[in-house]
């Protein structure tokens, strides 16, 4: 069971703007704030961390569950319009299975965040 995750980003500024807007849809809020980083959750406690201090090489990828389709597109939504940038849709993606439904950006830093679910669709 994952407790938390850390995410390191080149600007945290640009980072916490983007994060913000890009989590809201998934229920997740600003829960903490230190120098250098900021932690975001549902109340009571974060489990996202962005912190200052630069990109690790190649990125880092980080999927947050969401509450059903509407809200990967959400997500997805409210990332690019927070300044990221598309890496993937929200779509099906049955090379996992064949209810696996997410959405992918780059975040301000080029890490890859993606909203998923994995209830099948039920209209």
């Amino acid at each position: 069971m994952i407790d938390h995750v850390s995410i390191y980003v080149d600007d945290l500024d640009a980072a916490k703007a983007f994060y913000v807007a890009a989590v809201a849809p998934l229920g997740y809020t600003l829960l903490m704030e230190f120098p250098g980083a900021i932690g975001l959750g549902v109340a009571p406690k974060p489990d996202l961390w962005i912190v200052a201090g630069g990109a690790r090489p190649g990125g880092q990828h980080v999927a947050l569950r969401a509450g059903g389709r509407a809200a990967v597109r959400a997500f997805y939504a409210a990332a690019i319009a927070a300044g990221g940038k598309d890496n993937g849709r929200p779509g099906v993606r049955a090379i996992y299975h064949p209810n696996y439904f997410g959405g992918f950006v780059l975040d301000p830093s080029g890490n890859n965040v993606e909203a998923c679910c994995h209830e099948p669709y039920i209209e």
